[in-house]
């Protein structure tokens, strides 16, 4: 099940030579289905920032943001490290897949990702998540991408796909 978000609605904050405001797309509940889409996104944007508040998974799956272009959602090419810390053990992992948090376990999560446009369809990203969890304590993740392509969408899913969101709510700025 996917929760959608078109954006192209919203309208254009840009204008030749004009100035360029935060966008805020619309909060979407994540408390049942595996991805939740953005689409619409606007040609002139540079900068994405991608929040989560509460947000759960049904199994121990890892949190994954898939950026997409015209085409559809990227799968592949992506190029990124990520970072689990808890109060007893590190844990790490690549990701190719998407911009990825290592080793989620089934608690809740906040803290937001930032995606930053470098040249042309260059993407790059950084960004945290921590928990009230005192055993788990949260995780950090950074890499890049290049879409080939102009972005217009953002999808936020599981690692595994099969994992559910249970609590919570996302949500992106964009500008």
């Amino acid at each position: 099940m996917t929760n959608a978000v078109n954006l192209s609605a919203i309208g254009a904050n840009a204008t030749a030579g004009g100035t360029v405001s935060i966008t805020s797309g619309t909060a979407v509940a994540s408390t049942s289905g595996t991805n939740i889409d953005y689409t619409g996104i606007p040609s002139w944007v540079k900068r994405i920032t991608v929040m989560f508040s509460g947000v759960s998974l049904s199994g121990s799956s890892q949190f994954l943001i898939q950026l997409g272009t015209s085409g559809g959602v990227t799968t592949t090419g992506y190029s990124g490290f990520a970072i689990r810390y808890s109060s007893s053990s590190l844990a790490a992992g690549n990701f190719t897949t998407g911009a990825g948090f290592a080793n989620v376990t089934a608690t809740t999560y906040s803290g937001s990702i930032v995606f930053t446009n470098i040249s042309g369809n260059t993407w790059t990203w950084a960004g945290q998540l921590g928990t009230p969890n005192s055993s788990e304590l949260g995780g950090a993740t950074s890499g890049g991408i290049n879409l080939g392509a102009v972005l217009t969408r953002v999808r936020i899913t599981t690692a595994n796909g099969t994992d559910t969101y249970t609590a919570g709510s996302v949500n992106i700025l964009y500008e």
